[in-house]
């Protein structure tokens, strides 16, 4: 078995390709569903000599399947936020103590001891429901955090404000992580000058507001919080590691996590660095699900493993993986 220290103690990109071999091969031993896509795309143990050769599981099978390579008792499932008259994602989650892992040992290697922040959450859309696993991350690194401060927010935006201007005064180092309409909804009514506090988005207007691109959000964040950079944080149900960015939308990723990019119209080809492509994601904290997910996201990747998330396949666009959603 592969233990924790293996995964959360990487120290090359060496390390991790060798790693995500070994993982390749536990999966495809013990998990159902990724195997009989493997024997579907008619790719084995022995076809697979580097990492651009292992199989990526379309992300759509955490809808339809029970993905799991582990026979542990499930301790938690998360799911996605999902659409009307969609089926949402479940990721079943038999070691939570991997997640808290990853997490920690994310935000360690980012951003230093969790203990040194207040940390504040403008998370309404996540509060609302059941099941998110980016409120679950949250809610731990609040109370990891030991400041009577740190907290969720939901409508509250004056109380917010206020509590962001008393840390600000005292030089408080504070991250305020938010989904993008909630942030957007704080700078229309607050204009702020931000000189201790890390504004991170997670991503999506959850149909309360029009997309709009990211480079656009920033502009406007930056202006109404009086910071240089938004910091933006990179995960997904499915996943129990995130990547982050510090700025203009390039994230990097933790040592056990890597990112490559699937030609758009052949799914299993995986493309040089540079050029746009389906994200594909590499995440070994994922050993009891799959650590091999093709996701809907296009990006780019550079030659220091840093990328930048582009758009999303439309439903027109995902022909490639079509095929292979059982």
């Amino acid at each position: 078995m592969i233990s924790k220290d293996a995964i959360f103690n990487i120290k090359s990109n060496a390390e991790c390709d060798a790693l995500a071999l070994d993982i390749f091969k536990f999966q495809f031993k013990n998990n159902k569903v990724y195997r009989s896509f493997c024997d579907l795309i008619n790719k084995h143990p022995a076809d697979v000599k580097q990492v651009t050769d292992i199989p990526f599981l379309p992300i759509q099978f955490f809808k339809s399947h029970t993905v799991l390579s582990t026979s542990l008792d499930i301790q938690k499932t998360f799911s996605s936020s999902g659409t009307t008259g969609n089926n949402t994602s479940k990721h079943f989650v038999s070691d939570l103590n991997l997640y808290e892992e990853s997490y920690l040992n994310a935000f360690k290697h980012f951003y230093g001891n969790i203990e040194d922040y207040v940390v504040l959450a403008l998370l309404p859309s996540y509060l609302e429901r059941d099941g998110s696993s980016l409120i679950y991350m949250v809610n731990d690194l609040i109370e990891k955090s030991n400041q009577t401060e740190s907290g969720f927010y939901l409508n509250n935006l004056d109380e917010l404000v206020n509590t962001l201007k008393s840390l600000e005064a005292k030089k408080q180092k504070t991250l305020l992580i938010g989904v993008s309409f909630a942030l957007l909804d704080l700078v229309e009514a607050h204009q702020l000058q931000l000189k201790h506090t890390i504004i991170m988005e997670t991503g999506g207007m959850k149909g309360r507001r029009k997309e709009i691109i990211r480079q656009e959000l920033h502009k406007i964040l930056k202006t109404g919080f009086g910071v240089n950079q938004i910091h933006s944080e990179y995960g997904m149900t499915e996943l129990l590691s995130q990547a982050y960015s510090k700025g203009n939308g390039v994230f990097e990723c933790p040592p056990w996590m890597k990112i490559l990019t699937r030609d758009t119209e052949d799914a299993l080809t995986i493309q040089p660095l540079h050029k746009t492509g389906g994200i594909n994601v590499i995440d070994l904290a994922n050993i009891n699900s799959c650590s091999f997910i093709a996701t809907q996201d296009l990006g780019k990747v550079y030659n220091n493993g840093q990328f930048e998330v582009i758009g999303r396949f439309d439903n027109s666009d995902i022909r490639g993986c079509n095929l292979m959603a059982l």
